[in-house]
């Protein structure tokens, strides 16, 4: 037997090349999240990104040229996965008080999910803790869901609450018991979806008939 039936890559170079853009970019990507919700996207750089990777500085700029572009590339994929999550929640959900509760839920599942296969990704033995601060993908997931809240408020035909403020309160909720979710064992996305929930809705019940828009 040849050497190059032996090795698929010998037969496949192309395919061989493509298979290690793929990887470069992944570890690019994985390597960015970390260092986005460390950091904070203002304080991170692109020197902070390639240090968290075993890729040379070239390499980096090979397939981005900015933190911006990285930052952009991990926002779309987080709008692009979490995005179904939340349509599903709205066509399925009878009313408002159960459309917040299905979206919190698919939000949290969603965030616990990132938090497990960051998990998987770290090299045995590291105890470095992961910090949940706000990733590209969060940023991009709460945009999703203060559109689909201002929607919801609009299909009733009169608001209930100020959509924006209604929005930037779930969003904070969601936020705060998001990150103390991935700070506990077990990671128990139901209870915390409960108790924000209940935040939620609890506050919005508290309003006053001016500040409902009635």
């Amino acid at each position: 037997m040849s050497q190059a039936t032996q090795n698929p890559a010998a037969q496949n170079p192309a395919g061989k090349r493509e298979q290690t853009k793929l990887q470069n970019r992944q570890a690019i990507l994985d390597a960015a999240r970390e260092v986005f919700g460390e950091l904070g996207y203002e304080t991170a750089t692109v020197r902070d990104i390639i240090r968290r990777t075993d890729l040379a500085a070239g390499t980096f700029y090979n397939y981005y040229t900015s933190k911006e572009e990285v930052f952009a590339a991990l926002a779309d994929d987080g709008a692009r996965r979490f995005a179904p999550l939340l349509k599903a929640s709205r066509a399925e959900a009878p009313d408002f008080e159960t459309f917040v509760r299905a979206a919190i839920a698919a939000y949290f599942e969603f965030l616990a999910d990132e938090h497990r296969n960051w998990m998987a990704r770290r090299p045995p033995g590291e105890a470095r803790p992961h910090l949940p601060g706000e990733t590209p993908e969060m940023a991009a997931v709460f945009t999703e869901v203060r559109a689909a809240i201002e929607d919801a408020l609009a299909a009733r035909g009169r608001p209930v609450a100020d959509p924006d403020y209604m929005a930037a309160a779930c969003i904070a909720i969601a936020r705060t018991v998001g990150a103390r979710l991935l700070a506990r064992r077990p990671i128990d996305t139901a209870a915390a979806a409960d108790f924000a929930v209940s935040m939620i809705l609890g506050g919005l019940r508290g309003l006053s008939p001016a500040e409902r828009g009635g």
